[in-house]
């Protein structure tokens, strides 16, 4: 990964880390719903996974995270994917994710 991908890498978990689960006051970043961030030039890849299959944000979470990093100014196209292996846990979360839901 060179420099400019590396920012680009960057700039896009500090966007996921606006993004939040409307079940959980914690954003999907810390909570463990993204499990990579891949950049190649000015493409950025995201798999991500759901606290569960029946999620009611399971059509418009995703959309938010491509919308989102499309916005910045040095990407020109984002995809994510949903999957569910692994499935989604609580020890997937932060430590600070866990401190704020009171879990530690």
């Amino acid at each position: 990964m060179n420099k400019a991908e590396k920012e680009i890498e960057e700039k896009s978990i500090e966007v996921l880390k606006t993004i939040f689960d409307p079940e959980i006051p914690v954003n999907i970043y810390d909570l463990g719903l993204i499990y990579f961030v891949k950049v190649k030039g000015k493409m950025v890849n995201v798999e991500m996974t759901l606290t569960s299959p029946n999620c009611p944000v399971a059509e418009t979470l995703p959309l938010e995270v491509e919308n989102k990093i499309r916005f910045l100014e040095e990407v020109d196209d984002c995809k994510v994917e949903i999957v569910f292996d692994p499935p989604w846990d609580q020890e997937m979360m932060t430590e600070e994710a866990k401190y704020e839901l009171g879990l530690l």
